[in-house]
This record gives C-alpha cells, structure tokens and sequence, in this order.
C-alpha cells in the first residue's frame, strides 16, 4: 500500500497528514480554515487520494500559518508514500474549466521542487479567506514534495471559481502522475534510474 502519516508541530501548528494514494478520493479534512477543507476535498476527490487532514493553527494571527504548513505536511506525505517512485507514471497534466475559469496545470514528480504560478484572484478574500494563501499552499506542496509544478489561469473572474478550478486541475494532474504505468510498472520513470 502507498500510505503514509506525517504529524508535524511547531510552534505555529501542528498538523497531522494521512494519504493512501491508491484510494477513492475519500476525505476527512480539518484544518479550522473552512474555504481552505473545501479546497482540500476538491484535491482529494480529484485526485483518487484518500485524504485526513487535522491541523490547529494560530488562528488569532491569521491563517496563513496553518494553510503553509499543512501544504509542508502533505508534501512531505506524498514523497514518503511514493517511495522510490518506481512504476508511477511521473508525468501529469490537466485542463479544467469550471463556469467562467479555466485553469491549467501540469507536474512532474522530479524531486526538483518548482513553482510557476500564473493566476490572478481578482480579490483579495474568498470569504474570509487570504487569496494570497492559495499560491502559499502551492509553493509549499510543491518544494516539500518535490514537484515542479506549473499552473496557468487562463480565463476567470470570479476568485471561487479560479482558486477551486486550480485545486482541482492540480488534483487531476496528480492522480495522472501517482498511477501506476502498467507497461512500465517496475521501472522508474527516468533515464537517470534514480528520481
């Protein structure tokens, strides 16, 4: 099984992760954030994941620490579940409209952590929730889980739509990368025989 548990605790939050990568997208995430747990089904459902998340944070300053370190905490998760990587199919992509937006991403499970980040949120809150953090989520999940990771917006105005379509667009993307290559199920995916 590709599973894996990571607790992480600082003084800031402490977060506990738990993932299996061959799941059904199941989710029971928590975070105290809520448009950030809605965020967070999307990326499971999406993506096939099976998906626990529990963090507290220090809401009184805001949320940024919670929503940072719990993309930290589940990077971590994805590199421990995928192991050597070996059979996966590294490579994932996705173009996802939802009504006015329309989001684009693409991975790769490099172990060489990079971020293009092309997208706007014409506003600076979702409800109560920073824009900003959507990238800060981003950034994190992709330099502590070793992904080099673009997402294009493409079109979109309004700030729910892009920050879910880019959610799930990464989702789709990643389920792609984390499956099993049938032809090529006990190779890793690299010339260089190591990832």
């Amino acid at each position: 099984m590709r599973t894996a548990t990571v607790s992480r605790a600082t003084a800031e939050t402490d977060i506990t992760v738990e993932i299996n990568l061959d799941g059904q997208g199941v989710y029971d995430n928590q975070t105290g954030v809520g448009f950030f747990d809605h965020m967070l089904d999307q990326l499971a459902r999406h993506s096939l994941i099976d998906m626990t998340i529990r963090a507290k944070g220090d809401y009184h300053i805001d949320d940024h620490h919670t929503v940072e370190d719990t993309g930290i905490a589940l990077g971590q998760a994805l590199v421990k579940a995928l192991g050597d990587k070996k059979g996966i199919r590294r490579y994932g992509a996705c173009h996802l409209p939802m009504d006015d937006a329309q989001v684009r991403a693409a991975l790769d499970l490099s172990a060489r952590p990079y971020l293009i980040w092309n997208v706007e949120l014409p506003t600076p809150k979702i409800g109560t929730f920073d824009t900003e953090l959507v990238r800060e989520f981003f950034q994190a999940l992709a330099t502590h889980g070793g992904i080099t990771l673009h997402v294009d917006q493409l079109h979109g105005f309004n700030s729910h739509h892009i920050a879910e379509a880019a959610f799930k667009a990464v989702a789709r993307a990643l389920r792609e990368a984390v499956e099993t290559d049938p032809r090529k199920a006990d190779a890793i995916p690299s010339t260089k025989g190591a990832l």
